[in-house]
């Protein structure tokens, strides 16, 4: 979401201004972009990096926890950081080197029975960030993982693989959470998520936040320690990106959420920088200059998250929509609105819609993600279709007049790339479209029409908006501007502001969704409930309250 005021920019900014200068914009351009951040903020691991003994683990590697992303059917990806002293760069340990990291996956949570095991690097130039790809697994049950470094072992994460491609599910759990500031409050929303049955778990961005984290944690009040002032700037460097993961992961109900499902992740803006839109930042700075800090953060992201090797970033670009399957029950297909869209129109913000918003060659996933997406609706035989993605799918107005402001940053500012994704789900046929969305820090429930400006128009699908699991504090049953929101946006069934997670469970006769809420996150301990609960029929898309 976008922030009224900007904090000042850290002493280390000249630095990425050098880097572009040194280079040169015409030189910068001529090359391929990705080749030049590459040069400037990231280093491939070398062939012949110094091993690394466990000796030289004098104290426990995995204080950033593990976790495992992107569920196959027969392979799941198994993730961890070595990090001995997790707020110093590299985890404090050195800057060049490799440790062997044993891992293994078991049919069993006693680890007696053992599906698969070996050993992975884990290279200094990835920050000792692991990632195993699991094979060879069967379909559709769980498994228990955990690493090993000499006399230190991992804690043990639980895992679930896909149900074959075509396999008849009779059920599948999902659990959707986004925009985690670290600052803004505690994640007691992810200590609950833990406790659930999930098959998986859908994070649609805002893992992190690019802002100062103040010595004392902002609303996370210690007793016992305060921060390094590393964290009380923004991050702009690759250091500064591993840093701050490091923080955020430090944290146990985090840490037990991941070591619970598998995840799928999906970035919004703050992984990088706030509202930022392709090769363009909120700042006005040059192009060859944000793409610098990009690469570092892409490089950062994909380092830190349970993603494969085919998404490791190549300088500032990194492939991470994809497409997954739960049997014949569901085709989940994550987008990424960051990377390809146009520039927000009219200066971003809330505005009034008009020629450069409604422009038909404007864009919010780029060319040849649209074509991946529309292709992928016409081959599915899916029940359900699924679009995990960040920022809100349906229009808003925020008052009852007949010309109203939209939100510029969602796709309220780029309705034709939104018609263009409708017409698909009509043209394929797709009866049962379900979009989830993050970014907003509230709970909306809103049926998605083929014409917004008309109330009895046809209904193509549903979209599930979580809240965030703490950013904007604790929140509010009933916002300020809710009754207003209701009354100007007809589609809208469900507004709630407190903190939590969706419950979305899929089957062959409809889907629900459960907003659990989270009050407060200020404090630990807080308690969760059930706001809410909505159905939609498979075959008659439209959400009824339960």
């Amino acid at each position: 979401m976008a922030h009224a005021a900007r904090s000042a920019r850290a002493t280390h900014q000249p630095e990425l201004r050098a880097a572009a200068a040194r280079l040169g914009r015409r030189r910068f351009l001529t090359v391929t972009s990705a080749a030049a951040a590459l040069a400037f903020s990231t280093n491939l691991p070398s062939a012949h990096a110094a091993e690394l003994t466990p000796h030289s683990l004098p104290e426990d590697p995995f204080t950033l926890g593990v976790a495992s992303g992107d569920p196959l059917p027969d392979s799941v990806l198994l993730w961890t950081r070595l990090a001995p002293r997790p707020y110093e760069p590299r985890g404090g340990l050195p800057a060049e080197g490799v440790v062997r990291v044993e891992w293994e996956i078991c049919r069993d949570d006693r680890f007696r029975r053992v599906a698969r095991r070996g050993t992975a690097a884990a290279h200094a130039a990835f920050d000792y960030a692991v990632h195993v790809e699991a094979d060879g697994l069967a379909p559709g049950r769980d498994y228990w993982y955990r690493f090993r470094v000499g006399s230190w072992t991992s804690p043990a994460g639980r895992t679930r693989t896909a149900p074959a491609r075509r396999a008849h599910v009779d059920q599948g759990r999902f659990g959707l959470i986004s925009c985690q500031a670290y600052h803004d409050g505690y994640y007691t929303a992810l200590g609950h998520l833990a406790d659930e049955d999930l098959d998986a778990v859908f994070h649609v961005g805002d893992y992190l936040y690019e802002y100062a984290v103040n010595a004392v944690g902002g609303a996370r009040k210690y007793t016992d320690r305060t921060l390094p002032d590393i964290f009380n700037r923004e991050t702009l460097t690759l250091e500064d990106y591993r840093l701050r993961y490091a923080l955020y992961k430090t944290d146990p109900e985090l840490q037990a959420a991941h070591a619970a499902f598998p995840w799928f992740v999906t970035w919004d803006d703050h992984e990088t920088e706030n509202n930022y839109a392709g090769d363009t930042d909120e700042n006005g700075n040059p192009p060859e200059e944000f793409l610098l800090r990009r690469a570092a953060a892409y490089r950062a992201y994909w380092e830190n998250m349970p993603l494969r090797r085919p998404h490791r970033p190549d300088g500032p670009d990194m492939r991470l929509y994809r497409r997954f399957h739960h049997g014949r029950l569901a085709q989940f297909d994550i987008l990424d609105t960051r990377q390809y869209r146009s520039d927000q129109a009219y200066g971003d913000g809330w505005q009034y819609p008009g020629p450069e918003s409604e422009d038909p060659s404007r864009t919010m996933i780029g060319a040849a993600q649209e074509r991946w997406l529309l292709h992928g609706f016409r081959r599915s035989t899916a029940t359900w279709n699924v679009l995990p993605q960040q920022v809100t799918f349906c229009r808003r107005k925020d008052t009852t007049a007949a010309r109203s402001k939209l939100s510029m940053d969602a796709w309220d500012g780029y309705p034709a790339s939104r018609q263009r994704i409708l017409d698909g789900v009509e043209q394929a046929g797709i009866d049962n479209l379900i979009v989830l969305t993050g970014d907003v820090h509230v709970s909306y429930a809103m049926d998605i029409k083929r014409d917004f400006g008309d109330p009895s128009s046809r209904t193509l699908g549903v979209e599930i908006v979580g809240t965030s699991v703490s950013s904007g504090r604790n929140g509010a049953d009933k916002p300020s501007n809710w009754a207003t929101f209701m009354a100007a946006n007809p589609h809208m069934k469900f507004y709630n502001g407190r903190r939590g997670y969706v419950l979305l469970t899929l089957d062959e006769d409809q889907a629900r969704a459960d907003y659990r809420t989270v009050s407060p996150v200020t404090t630990p301990g807080g308690v969760v409930t059930t706001a809410a609960s909505f159905i939609t029929e498979s075959g008659n898309p439209g959400l009824q309250a339960v």
